[in-house]
This record gives C-alpha cells, structure tokens and sequence, in this order.
C-alpha cells in the first residue's frame, strides 16, 4: 500500500471523517503555514500538491488586507524619506 521506506520530508496523515488532514506541525513552521492561510490544492494523476502562497495576502491569512495596507504605508513613508534624503544631498 505505502512504501516501507518512505522518503525523507514524507508524511503519513489520516484523512478526517469531513475529509481534512492534518498538516504536521514541524512542516507547518519549516513552510511558514499559519492559521487562516489559503493554500493551493493541486490534484496531478494520482497525487496531491499542496502550494504554499507567496503573496503578502497568503503571509498574513485573514489579515491580508490590512497587511497589503500596512505595506503601501511604509514604502510611501520610506519613498518621502528617500525623496527628503536627496533634496538635504545624503
């Protein structure tokens, strides 16, 4: 059924009754997978991908919004800083 000797950075998970798995906690720190993150189920054949998003939105799950907002707020105030550092000749 499985292979014996499973392969290095393998894991066996149980299927749940409502179809969830649980992702192993060490593979979860390793990839950066938090709580409320989307990730991307590839089905190929006979097998299963999981891809982790690399998107600001991914990063920070439901908070991505804020995070997307939090980030246009700090490149403007170091795109005025830049901009100040130029003018005074730094």
């Amino acid at each position: 059924m499985f292979n014996r000797f499973r392969v290095e950075g393998s894991y066996l998970v149980k299927v749940h009754k409502k179809g969830l798995i649980v992702t192993p906690s060490e593979v979860r720190r390793k990839l950066g997978i938090a709580p409320g993150m989307k990730l991307e189920l590839l089905v190929e054949g006979d097998s299963l991908r999981l891809l982790v998003p690399r998107d600001l939105r991914g990063f920070f799950g439901v908070d991505g919004e804020k995070a997307l907002e939090v980030a246009k707020l700090i490149l403007e105030e170091r795109r005025r800083e830049r901009e100040q550092e130029v003018r005074s000749g730094r």
